[in-house]
């Protein structure tokens, strides 16, 4: 059996580039938002909520484009003659 296609690291982090960026910017504004004195206290509990999120998403992303790699590999099926059969 031929081991499935693999998916370039580089490939993937362009697919993520701007989800990312969005990511980082709504941790940066959940420190900002943190009362002064407060701000891991303030901010912790979303920017771990908004962490979760982000790993779930990167990692269905990833599987995701494993899966569309492996498919992409299958030449498509070709219709057999018992669709005739069937159809009489």
């Amino acid at each position: 059996m031929k081991p499935t296609p693999r998916v370039a690291p580089e490939k993937f982090v362009e697919t993520m580039k701007d989800e990312i960026e969005q990511y980082a910017k709504q941790v940066m504004e959940a420190v900002n938002q943190a009362p002064d004195g407060e701000w891991i206290a303030g901010s912790e509990e979303r920017v771990r909520n908004l962490s979760a999120e982000m790993r779930r998403r990167i990692f269905e992303r990833a599987v995701q484009q494993r899966v569309d790699a492996a498919e992409a590999a299958f030449p498509p099926s070709t219709p057999s003659d018992n669709r005739k059969a069937v159809g009489q």
